[in-house]
């Protein structure tokens, strides 16, 4: 990244989901203010751009032409900015970022593990452009792909490059992505459809909202290559309701490419026409299913519906249909351009290329990550981010969503790809990577997948809409003390009932949480039945919450922090917990750094 020719330094500040809600708009609003109060405005320029990945330093900004990185900058810090970095030259070292263990502050973002560790290739723009102008876009090639295509290349020819590449559907499936092209391709009804799937669903999933957000033209491009290759004239992007900023940089960029030629009629006057619009969810998990979302749009209920015919042959309509992730549709433009023999070099012999991963829960480094096919679990955790907080032990990683499955501590080295997490009792999913530390109850880890799914189950079958209930429930009577003898042998027999019966991907998969913590936390279930009692502490019920006096160092850390003024405690005591002023809070248990309270 280097200045604009008519400015000697840029300042690109995020303006993802995660840095508008910490305020950057008020810092790039403090900025700009502080460079025209010292006539500096024709000199400096303050950038807002997408999501620049790493969430939980935020606001975030980078100073270029240098590539000085900066976090959780303040409106009040644009003075001192502007009179340190732009007026003398020199680094503000304050606003440096700094790793949990480390002695000194890094002041090139390249030099932060959390971004040197990453391969980016649908993360390519993050943080280098404005997503509301389509010249940032085109700047970094954009739409070449495009042109190359219609120039160069027939339908046959895009569809055999990316089978070459070995790209695989990114939304959780992990089917071959030039397969279902060509399967769409030779049926000869029309009209037929593209569809991009921005429905993110999965609690603590934020990869495809981040690139629409961010880079939404790298959709777009992606769509229309589709729409060539297989024959369609119009694209569907179907993006969840709760989405507003990526609906609204969608919408924009949809627009600007209709102004340039680049949608609509005779793109680049190659004869080709495609258009797209956008359909707001209303929030369905299911209908992140390819058939349900296709009934969505239609304005019907979103259920899935039997297959075979499948979308390819009869989809939105009742037409030949094409549906990928925002994801897979990112990734095309870079295939393209610079061959499919590249993009399958990088990643495993089964998954090639990159995936973009959302690192949230008991990490240091929350936020938006993308490596190769193949990069083990431990290198994502403690070297991209950055371990868990308050050194505490790893636990387990629960990757895939809902339809995942939970990776315990002592399995770190397993590769990240479609065939090794699938071994590990996971799943890839659309990259969800939640990361549970020593204070994570399994059991009730598993309940809140569950919960989730009996809540978003559409009730078309039995399996999932009467199972997930049962087995929610079944999970509560654990976590509540009423565990019986035989309750695990119930929940692993339920659990395989649900996965082989249910009618669509989503259910066939919806007890995978609960499967996978038995398969490794077993005895965290036992303890629940036959002791009364939460290893981890978190369950209330089987909770005493009683000071263990050989532990207690007398600090007052429990006082100080108890909400309910149940701990008693004076200097050089050890404390005690009122039992009938209590609430089971467990903020006592939180703060207690010598695990004792039980």
């Amino acid at each position: 990244m280097c200045a604009s020719p008519s400015y000697r330094m840029q300042f690109m500040l995020c303006a993802g989901t995660g840095c508008l809600a910490s305020g950057s708009l008020d810092v790039k609003e403090a900025l700009d203010r502080e460079l025209a109060k010292r006539n500096l405005q024709d000199e400096v320029q303050v950038i807002m751009t997408g999501c620049n990945g790493f969430c939980a330093a935020g606001p975030i900004m980078v100073a270029y032409p240098d590539g000085i990185f900066y976090n959780q900058v303040k409106p009040e810090h644009a003075p001192l900015i502007v009179e340190e970095h732009v007026l003398k030259g020199r680094v503000v070292e304050k606003l440096l970022f700094k790793e949990e263990a480390a002695k000194d502050r890094v002041p090139l973002m390249k030099d932060i593990g959390f971004f040197g560790l990453q391969r980016l290739i649908v993360l390519r723009n993050r943080g280098l452009i404005d997503a509301e102008n389509i010249d940032d876009y085109i700047a970094r090639d954009g739409y070449a792909a495009l042109s190359k295509v219609l120039e160069e290349m027939t339908p046959e020819d895009v569809i055999e490059e990316i089978k070459k590449s070995g790209l695989r559907g990114r939304g959780g499936g992990g089917f071959p992505c030039g397969l279902k092209w060509e399967e769409c391709r030779k049926y000869t009804s029309f009209p037929k459809y593209t569809i991009c799937n921005g429905d993110e669903g999965d609690p603590g999933a934020f990869m495809d909202r981040s690139v629409m957000e961010g880079d939404p033209h790298s959709v777009l491009e992606g769509m229309a290559i589709s729409g060539y290759a297989i024959g369609a004239e119009q694209g569907y992007i179907y993006v969840r309701a709760e989405y507003p900023l990526a609906i609204q940089r969608l919408q924009k960029a949809i627009e600007d490419a209709r102004a340039y030629g680049l949608l609509g009629q005779d793109i680049l006057g190659k004869g080709f026409n495609f258009d797209i619009a956008i359909y707001p969810g209303a929030g369905a998990f299911v209908c992140g299913e390819s058939t349900a979302l296709m009934y969505s749009i239609e304005g019907k209920r979103g259920m899935p519906r039997i297959k075979p015919p499948r979308s390819a042959e009869a989809g939105l309509w009742n037409q030949p249909t094409n549906l990928n992730n925002v994801e897979t549709y990112a990734n095309i433009n870079p295939i393209i351009l610079n061959g499919a023999d590249w993009f399958a070099s990088i990643g495993t012999e089964g998954s090639k290329g990159t995936k973009v991963f959302a690192l949230t829960g008991a990490i240091a480094n929350v936020g938006l990550v993308e490596v190769p096919m193949g990069t083990s679990l431990k290198s994502l955790i403690f070297d991209i981010g950055g371990g868990i907080p308050k050194k505490r032990k790893f636990k387990a990683a629960q990757i895939g969503g809902p339809s995942g499955g939970c990776i315990p501590s002592g399995m770190e080295d397993v590769q990240i790809d479609y065939e090794s997490l699938i071994s590990a009792g996971a799943m890839m999913g659309s990259g969800g990577v939640v990361i549970m530390d020593e204070l994570t109850c399994m059991v009730d880890t598993a309940r809140f997948f569950t919960d989730f799914s009996v809540e978003e189950s559409c009730g078309k079958c039995v399996p999932c809409r009467e199972g997930l209930k049962v087995m929610y429930d079944k999970l509560t009577d654990i976590v509540e003390g009423r565990g019986q003898e035989g309750d695990i042998e119930f929940l692993i027999e339920l659990g395989n009932h649900i996965n082989n019966t249910s009618h669509c991907g989503l259910g066939k998969s919806a007890a995978n949480p609960v499967l996978s913590t038995i398969r490794y936390f077993r005895h965290e279930y036992e303890a629940h039945i036959r002791d009364k009692h939460c290893p981890a502490l978190v369950c209330p019920d089987l909770i005493d919450f009683v000071v263990i006096e050989d532990k207690c160092k007398m600090c007052g850390l429990c006082y100080r922090n108890c909400p309910s003024g149940a701990v008693i405690w004076e200097k050089k005591t050890v404390a005690r917990i009122d039992l009938d002023k209590c609430t089971k809070c467990r903020t006592c248990i939180s703060n207690c750094r010598f695990g004792a309270i039980r």
